[in-house]
This record gives C-alpha cells, sequence and structure tokens, in this order.
C-alpha cells in the first residue's frame, strides 16, 4: 500500500485538483456562457500563492508552510479572482458563443504574457522552491479531497437553488429569461466570478503542490483540456465535469501502466509507452461521436428517481429551497 501511494499519490492529488478545475469551467456554462478563463484565473491563483509564501511569508523550500496561511492565500486569491472577473465580466459577458470564449481566451494570453514580463512572477523562469506544507504529495489529499467535496456539494444545491434555476433558464433561452425579469448581466457575471474564484483556490493549492509556478501552468491548451473535461464527462450535470476530470486524468498513466503488463508483445507495449497521448486524443474523439451529452447525463438522474420515488416531505423541501 505504502508503494502505491508513492507512486501514484501525486497523480490522486491531480485528479482531484482537475476535478476542481473542470468544475470552475462548468459554473459559467451553467448560464450559457462558453467560457475558457479558467486558466487565467488558475494561473493569478498560482502566482498568488507562489508570491505571498516566499516575497510576503517569508518561507523558503526547506520550512514546512503553515496550513492556516494555505487558507489566508485561498481568500487573497479568491479576493483579488473575483474583483478581476467582475471587470472582465461586465464587458465580455456581453460577448456570446465563440466570440465570448475567444474574449477568454485573450484573457488568459493576457496574464500569460504579463507574467511573461514582470520580474515578481519569476518572468519566463518563474517561481521555484514554493514552500510546501504537507511532505509527501498524497498527503494533500487531506486538503484536495474535502475541498473537492465541498465544491460538489455547492454546486450541487446551487443547481437546486433560485439562481441556479435563473442559470439554467439564461442558458436554455436568454431572451425569454429576461421577459420572465431574470437579469442576465447580473447572473452571467456572477456565474462567472465564482467559476473564477474556485479556479483561482485551485491554483493556490496548486503551486504548492508542484512546487514551482510559471506561464506554462496557465495557457491556451491548459483551457481546451479543461473543456474536454466538462464535454466528456458532461456539460448538463455537476457530476460531469467532476467524473471528466477525474477519467482523463487518470487516463495517459493508465495507459502508461498498461505498457508494463508482464507478457505484452514488445510491439504493443512500445506503443502504449509511446503513443499513449495519441491513443488519449483518439479515445476523447471517439466518445464526443458517441457520447454527444457526455458519460453523465440529467437522463440518469431522471431514471434513477422514477427508480427511488422520494417521500412527499422530501420534494416539498426541495421545491421550497
Amino acid at each position: 500500500m505504502e508503494g502505491f501511494i508513492t507512486t501514484y499519490g501525486f497523480l490522486m492529488v491531480t485528479m482531484t485538483l482537475q476535478a476542481m478545475l473542470a468544475l470552475s469551467l462548468y459554473l459559467p456554462l451553467m448560464a450559457g456562457q462558453l467560457s475558457l478563463a479558467s486558466p487565467g484565473f488558475y494561473a493569478l491563483g498560482g502566482f498568488v500563492a507562489a508570491v505571498m509564501s516566499k516575497s510576503v511569508f517569508g518561507f523558503t523550500n526547506q520550512q514546512v508552510f503553515p496550513l492556516p496561511l494555505v487558507f489566508v492565500e485561498m481568500a487573497v486569491a479568491a479576493a483579488i479572482c473575483a474583483v478581476v472577473a467582475i471587470l472582465i465580466g461586465v464587458p465580455a459577458l456581453r460577448l456570446r458563443g465563440i466570440y465570448l470564449a475567444l474574449a477568454t481566451i485573450a484573457f488568459v494570453e493576457v496574464v500569460r504574457v504579463v507574467a511573461l514580463n514582470l520580474e515578481i512572477t519569476g518572468q519566463a523562469i518563474g517561481i521555484f522552491g514554493v514552500p510546501q506544507p504537507f511532505s509527501r504529495s498524497f498527503d494533500y489529499m487531506a486538503l484536495t479531497l474535502p475541498m473537492l467535496l465541498l465544491a460538489i456539494f455547492f454546486v450541487y444545491r446551487l443547481e437546486r437553488s433560485r439562481v441556479g434555476r435563473a442559470f439554467s433558464a439564461l442558458r436554455e433561452d436568454e431572451l425569454a429569461a429576461a421577459a420572465m425579469g431574470i437579469n442576465p448581466t447580473r447572473y452571467k457575471v456572477l456565474a462567472f466570478v465564482m467559476g473564477a474564484v474556485l479556479a483561482g483556490i485551485v491554483g493556490v493549492v496548486n503551486a504548492h503542490l508542484l512546487n514551482t509556478w510559471n506561464t506554462r501552468q496557465g495557457t491556451f491548451d491548459v483551457a481546451i483540456l479543461v473543456l474536454a473535461y466538462v464535454i466528456i464527462g458532461g456539460s448538463r450535470t455537476f457530476l460531469g465535469p467532476v467524473a471528466g476530470g477525474l477519467l482523463l486524468t487518470a487516463l495517459p498513466e493508465v495507459l502508461r501502466a498498461a505498457a508494463g503488463i508482464q507478457g505484452l508483445p514488445a510491439p504493443v507495449a512500445q506503443f502504449l509507452q509511446d503513443g499513449r497521448l495519441i491513443i488519449f486524443g483518439v479515445l476523447i474523439a471517439v466518445g464526443t461521436l458517441f457520447f454527444p451529452q457526455g458519460l453523465i447525463t440529467p437522463r440518469m438522474f431522471r431514471r434513477w428517481r422514477a427508480a427511488h420515488p422520494q417521500p412527499a416531505a422530501a420534494r416539498r423541501k426541495e421545491a421550497q429551497a
């Protein structure tokens, strides 16, 4: 067991972080906004953690970083990301569809270019020796797993609240939602800000986990990968991005492990080892073709509810939420 944790501890922590990053993209998507800005806020949160831990708090890589200070960094990163999201969201969210996606990709590139030219962010080299609160990668699960469960619970309750129903109305038909009294700008900016805050918090934790942070952490490539998590997992329910993030993060490592199976023909093992990223891309394409709504869809929940009807009191309480 100890050997398994040593080998795959970092992967398991990364899976939880990527699932939360997928949720950060799903939140604006709930309101019908295809925003790819999550990697920009993710990078911003990581730089906040790296700069604060080394320059503000004055810790070195040889010192154990106190966990309460990580929560302080999360609060600061959340506040900064929220302010930036409001400043960007109010004008940008007037756009729709592919134009909004291009505008948010531009924000990701702006963050990357600015970080490349600032001394405080380490420019092209980045910031090395970010102090860590845990001695082993797997120990981060004590922090990231509760964070993931809390994020899932938050989005679950959000979907069933008045705000969540307003998001769904905007996603289905913005004109009809506005005619019903829903303020499109208010709710779209709210969804955008919530996604930005979550992405920034994930960046804080990942900066400590990786022990370094640079401009390669928040790029267009990351935006496409996170979008794949949501599309493959399912973009109509909160469990879809979580499942997509967990599965697609683990998939390359699963293929690498499969290449080491004893008795496997050498050409097959070599292909699994060298071409696992090609297989990864093909599986994403095949999944998109055969599961256009993702692996997890609302229909699954309707079938489950039909098979497990709720008591009348529980239904009334959910309707009042």
